[in-house]
């Protein structure tokens, strides 16, 4: 019973940090960075289990080194951010699936909550603590950003340093996320419930609060049905997710 309740503490703090960052992600029309960040995580986990390290550990890294090199390099050069992404998220995902040792390579493609430890828990926790302040903190610069970023650099607002830290955001949820879910399905982790939530909500406060709501709704309950059937959560909670999405569109009708 207290693994349960502690899997679900868990599993709702990756859905509410998940849910909320979607929710910008929608309105800034990058609904794909997340899922293709999470493919960046892989090799990162390979190399902790390499050198006997926790894989979150390594998925951290990876996503840092990525976000940093894809920050850099749509500053210096002329190419699109989300073309950037698609060079690493292609050559990184080339890279996991050859180094990761074949027995682990299933969890990390689909995760498995059930094998987290008290370390992976205090990672989260604190990890989604800091998403949310820093969330919140850049909130209506992210938003005056998605309005223009021009009439935002015009007031003084130093888009460039938003943009990175809003992206080390999105690798921490992401690094979060893949032992939740795994490197195939945090994507959908991270955008599904925000674009249900935009289905169902008119303003934009109401919009992030929803998102996080039904984050927190499909971990938890795709967490106990995951148990009663005994499966693997991820799946679960992805379509549940999907379940809401689907739900999501008779508010928009």
């Amino acid at each position: 019973m207290a693994n349960t309740i502690f899997l679900i503490l868990v599993g709702s703090l990756v859905g509410a940090s998940s849910g909320l960052l979607g929710s910008f992600m929608v309105l800034k029309r990058m609904s794909l960075v997340g899922d293709a960040l999470s493919h960046v995580a892989l090799p990162g986990m390979a190399i902790a289990l390499t050198f006997s390290l926790n894989p979150i550990v390594g998925a951290i890294m990876a996503l840092t080194f990525a976000v940093f090199g894809i920050w850099y390099l749509g500053e210096k050069t002329e190419v699109y951010s989300e073309a950037l992404v698609g060079v690493f998220f292609t050559a990184s995902l080339a890279m996991g699936i050859l180094i990761t040792p074949e027995p682990e390579l299933l969890e990390a493609l689909f995760g498995n909550i059930e094998n987290i430890n008290l370390f992976d828990g205090l990672v989260t926790i604190c990890g989604s603590i800091l998403i949310f302040f820093g969330a919140m903190k850049l909130s209506d610069r992210l938003l005056l950003g998605v309005v223009s970023e021009d009439l935002a650099r015009s007031m003084g607002v130093k888009m460039h340093k938003v943009n990175l830290a809003y992206l080390l955001l999105v690798g921490l949820v992401v690094a979060l996320g893949v032992k939740f879910v795994g490197t195939l399905l945090t994507g959908a982790l991270v955008i599904v419930p925000a674009v249900a939530a935009k289905n169902m909500t008119k303003s934009v406060r109401s919009f992030q609060i929803m998102s996080s709501v039904i984050g927190v709704a499909s971990a938890a309950c795709g967490i106990l049905v995951a148990q009663s059937l005994g499966v693997a959560p991820g799946p679960i909670v992805v379509l549940i997710s999907i379940s809401a999405f689907l739900l999501s569109l008779l508010f928009k009708n």
